[in-house]
C-alpha cells in the first residue's frame, strides 16, 4: 500500500508521481515525469487540499487511507485550482465521502458545475475568509490568472504553511524525496523555470500581484501542486518566481534555427561563434525541428538575447519556427534583444515574417543587420552573420549595464 508522507505532525502529502504521461497538457515534454501534489490536514476536522489526476486516483486513496482510521469522514475538500490534473478525482471522492463539503471561490463553484455537474454541498469562500479545523486555522487568498481565473491559495496560520497550487510549482516527478533538502535542486529549479515559462509566464503581471500577497505572510513552508515542497528556504522559490515574472534575464543568447538542408544552419553557426568571440559565455543552440518547444521557451525566458534563423518553406516561415514565433508572441516576453536571419531558394518569405514578428512584439530590440541569403551563404553573407552576432553581444552587454 502507498503510504502518506508526513509534512508536519498533522499535515501529510498524499499526492502521486506520473511517469507515464509524455506531454503535459498535451504539449510540453515530460522526460522525467511530473508530480501531482495533494495534502491532508488531520485535525478535529479533516481537510483535503486538492485531489489528483483521475488516472492516479489509486495512489491518492491509498495514501489517504494510510492515515485516516476506518470510518473517519473527510469534512472538507479545498479546491485551490480546477485544472483536471488537480480536480480530476472530485466526482469519485464525493461518491466515497458524500457528506464532504467542497470549499472554493465563486469561479470555482461555476467550474465545479461545468466540469463535474456538482452544485450542492459547496462552501463559498472569499479573499481573507477563515476556515477553522480545530487547531488549524486556514485563510484563503485569491490569485486570479495564476494561471486560471479561479486560482487561489490556502494558508495555514497555525503551522505557517502555504498551499500555493500551481504557483511556485515545476515539472519532474519527485524522485525519492519530496522536500527541497532531499532532492537535486539544480535539476528541479531548471524544471521549475521550464514550467513557469510555458505555463505561468504569460500571466507575469497577475503573478506579481500574487507574490505581493505572499510577501506579507510568515512562511515556514511552501507546498505547491507540482514539484518539491520548499521547507529549507521557502523564500528562495518566491524570489525566483519574482525574478522571472519581472522579465529579469541573464547574460546569454539562445540561437534557434530551422533548416532543411543545412544552409540556414551554416548562418546561425557563424552567429553563434561570433557571439562567443564577443564575450557571450552562455550560448544555447536549438534545432527547431528537434527540440521540444518547452525547452526552447525555457531558455529564451532565461536569457537576454535571441537569434532566430529560418529557411523559407512554401513562401512562408519554416513550420517549426513559425510555431515557435506564435508561442513566443503568446507568452508576451519583454526586455530581450533579437537578431534574425533567413534564407530562400526560389521565393522569399521567411525573413519578412521574422521582421513582422519583431515589429509586433513590444519589448524586443532588433539588432542589425537582418541577414537574408539566397540558397547557400557566401563568405560575404557569413561575414554579415558574424557582424549580427557581434552586434547582438554588444546590445546585450549594454542592456545589462
Amino acid at each position: 500500500m502507498q503510504k502518506a508522507i508526513k509534512v508536519t505532525d498533522s499535515i501529510y502529502w498524499i499526492g502521486g508521481n506520473d511517469r507515464e504521461t509524455d506531454l503535459f497538457e498535451g504539449l510540453w515534454s515530460l522526460p522525467r515525469g511530473v508530480a501531482y501534489n495533494a495534502y491532508l490536514i488531520n485535525d478535529e476536522k479533516t481537510a483535503l487540499i486538492d485531489t489528483i489526476k483521475s488516472a492516479n486516483l489509486s495512489d491518492y486513496i491509498e495514501r489517504l487511507n494510510s492515515i485516516l482510521p476506518n470510518g473517519k469522514q473527510i469534512d472538507y475538500l479545498i479546491v485551490d485550482h480546477m485544472e483536471p490534473d488537480h480536480s480530476g478525482s472530485i466526482r469519485m471522492l464525493r461518491q466515497l465521502y458524500p457528506n464532504m463539503k467542497i470549499v472554493g471561490n465563486k469561479k470555482t463553484i461555476e467550474m465545479l458545475d461545468a466540469f463535474y455537474g456538482i452544485t450542492d454541498g459547496i462552501v463559498e469562500v472569499k479573499d481573507g475568509d477563515v476556515l477553522d479545523l480545530g487547531r488549524h486555522k486556514l485563510t484563503f487568498a485569491l490569485i486570479p490568472m495564476v494561471h486560471w481565473p479561479e486560482s487561489m491559495v490556502t494558508y495555514d496560520t497555525t503551522e505557517k504553511v502555504l498551499f500555493s497550487t500551481d504557483a511556485f510549482g515545476g515539472f519532474s516527478a519527485l524522485e525519492g524525496g519530496i522536500f527541497d533538502d532531499e532532492l537535486d535542486m539544480a535539476h528541479y529549479e531548471s524544471e521549475t523555470l521550464r514550467y513557469f515559462a510555458n505555463i505561468v509566464g504569460r500571466y507575469a503581471a497577475p503573478t506579481q500581484k500574487a507574490i505581493a500577497k505572499v510577501r506579507g505572510l510568515d512562511l515556514k513552508m511552501i507546498c505547491p501542486a507540482h514539484g518539491p515542497i520548499h521547507r529549507t528556504n521557502p523564500w528562495h522559490i518566491v524570489d525566483l518566481y519574482d525574478k522571472w515574472s519581472r522579465h529579469e534575464t541573464e547574460e546569454g543568447v539562445v540561437v534557434v534555427y530551422g533548416s532543411m538542408y543545412g544552409n540556414t544552419k551554416f548562418m546561425t553557426d557563424a552567429i553563434a561563434r561570433s557571439l562567443s568571440e564577443n564575450g557571450i559565455q552562455d550560448v544555447i543552440v536549438h534545432d527547431a525541428s528537434r527540440s521540444n518547444i518547452s525547452f526552447m521557451v525555457r531558455d529564451i525566458w532565461k536569457y537576454r538575447g535571441l537569434v532566430i534563423g529560418s529557411c523559407t518553406y512554401n513562401t512562408e516561415l519554416y513550420p517549426p519556427v513559425a510555431h515557435l514565433c506564435r508561442t513566443l508572441a503568446n507568452k508576451m516576453m519583454k526586455n530581450r534583444v533579437l537578431g534574425i536571419c533567413g534564407s530562400y531558394s526560389w521565393s522569399k518569405g521567411a525573413l519578412a515574417e521574422l521582421q513582422l514578428f519583431a515589429e509586433q512584439n513590444g519589448g524586443w530590440e532588433l539588432a542589425e543587420p537582418s541577414v537574408e541569403v539566397k540558397s547557400c551563404p557566401t563568405d560575404n553573407d557569413l561575414g554579415l552573420c558574424r557582424q549580427l552576432g557581434a552586434n547582438v553581444a554588444k546590445m546585450i552587454k549594454n542592456k545589462q549595464q
